[in-house]
């Protein structure tokens, strides 16, 4: 029997509209994977948050490239007009750490298992640190990729924000044309746009999948 799916973009569209009534401004930490996928969710989110963007991506693969897209981050945070103020964290960038979780996944299929586990290791440390500084809120700009399982997600992000005492924000940026204001927003800013989500087994299937993951 299959779980019934659930509207995250729904669920997130009455915690803004109260949020809204009672005018508070709480702090979010917001988990980024890059800076093109970031673009839409901080122009929406930043009307009702303080924002701080988490960049913690010990999956991406060559170093150049991480390092190339924590540039573009800061960048556009630079860059981008918002209402409330956006601040910038960088995580530990350590590769060993998502190897060890990948061991025995390494032939899985993009978008299964091993890509579940890998939202789970970035959402984990979100949530710690969200814990540690005492945001309101934690969430992902992850789910904005047509890609990426909105499903798994936030059910990953619910049950770890349950753990870490700290809300998770339930979403599913791709709708509300969020994916297609994403592209807009990059082509405006000039943001870097991969053509593989980040890991070295998504950058060997990169010409058998041939398109853009933000």
């Amino acid at each position: 029997m299959q779980t019934q799916k659930v509207n995250y973009q729904k669920e997130l569209d009455k915690i803004l509209e109260r949020l809204k009534e009672e005018g508070r401004v709480p702090r979010l930490l917001l988990h980024s994977c890059c800076a093109p996928c970031s673009s839409y969710v901080l122009e929406y989110l930043s009307d009702y948050f303080e924002i701080t963007v988490f960049y913690y991506n010990p999956n991406i693969y060559p170093a150049s490239e991480y390092n190339q897209r924590a540039a573009e981050q800061q960048m556009l945070i630079r860059k981008l007009k918002t209402v409330h103020p956006v601040a910038f964290m960088e995580g530990i960038y350590d590769p060993e750490k998502f190897y060890r979780m990948a061991e025995g996944l390494e032939k899985v299929n993009e978008g299964g298992e091993r890509c579940f586990r890998c939202y789970a290791l970035r959402l984990s440390e979100a949530a710690e640190k969200a814990r540690e500084g005492g945001f309101d809120y934690f969430t992902t700009t992850l789910s904005i990729s047509p890609l990426k399982n909105a499903q798994k997600l936030n059910q990953i992000g619910l049950a770890l924000g349950r753990e870490a005492g700290v809300p998770y924000l339930a979403s599913d940026f791709k709708k509300k044309n969020g994916y297609k204001r994403s592209v807009e927003l990059s082509e405006e800013y000039g943001l870097y746009r991969q053509d593989y989500c980040g890991c070295q087994f998504s950058l060997e299937n990169r010409p058998a999948r041939g398109e853009s993951t933000s």
